[in-house]
């Protein structure tokens, strides 16, 4: 019970951060020029389409991952955030830059409110591993990614809070 009330914690530290750090696209497409070290998500398993949809891209640490932007900048790290509005209907893709390629983190969230905050009851996060979060903290080893010279493309599987079992994908996925 603790790792769950520990998760909503962790997931508001890192969808509140403050975007001064942050590469803030409103056009998500606009980060996946060809040849790019970008990432190319496809996200499936969206409960509805409202709100908006977030990328960010983490250093791939332990110590980094789900970290404050504000810290991460602080400390000459990178970070980078995208904003989108999901599309009414047909498929989800978004994309994000990466500085150059390596390896990264990726978390995805869907702020069905669009709020900017994480409502732990009503938001969705995903990751690029598909193992369900339950009521554990995210693990770095379920976001890491790595990005080519041309980029890459993922797919990430939303999860949302399903009753005291906690994070799964939602019924109708």
């Amino acid at each position: 019970m603790v790792r769950l009330l520990l998760l909503p914690i962790i997931l508001t530290a890192a969808v509140t951060a403050t975007p001064a750090a942050a590469q803030i696209l409103t056009d998500a497409d606009a980060a996946c020029t060809p040849g790019s070290p970008a990432v190319r998500v496809n996200v499936t398993g969206l409960k509805d389409r409202t709100g908006r949809l977030k990328l960010e891209l983490y250093p791939a640490t332990e110590a980094d991952f789900l970290k404050d932007d504000t810290k991460l900048r602080n400390e000459g790290k990178f970070f980078a955030r995208i904003w989108s509005t999901p599309p009414q209907s047909g498929p989800v893709s978004l994309c994000i830059r990466a500085p150059r390629p390596g390896r990264y983190a990726l978390l995805f969230t869907h702020d069905r409110d669009g709020k900017n905050k994480f409502n732990f009851w009503r938001d969705g996060a995903g990751f690029v591993k598909s193992r369900n979060l339950g009521r554990n903290r995210p693990k770095l080893d379920d976001a890491v990614i790595t990005v080519g010279p041309t980029g890459t493309t993922v797919t990430v599987r939303t999860q949302y809070l399903r009753g005291l079992s906690g994070f799964a994908p939602h019924a109708g996925d």
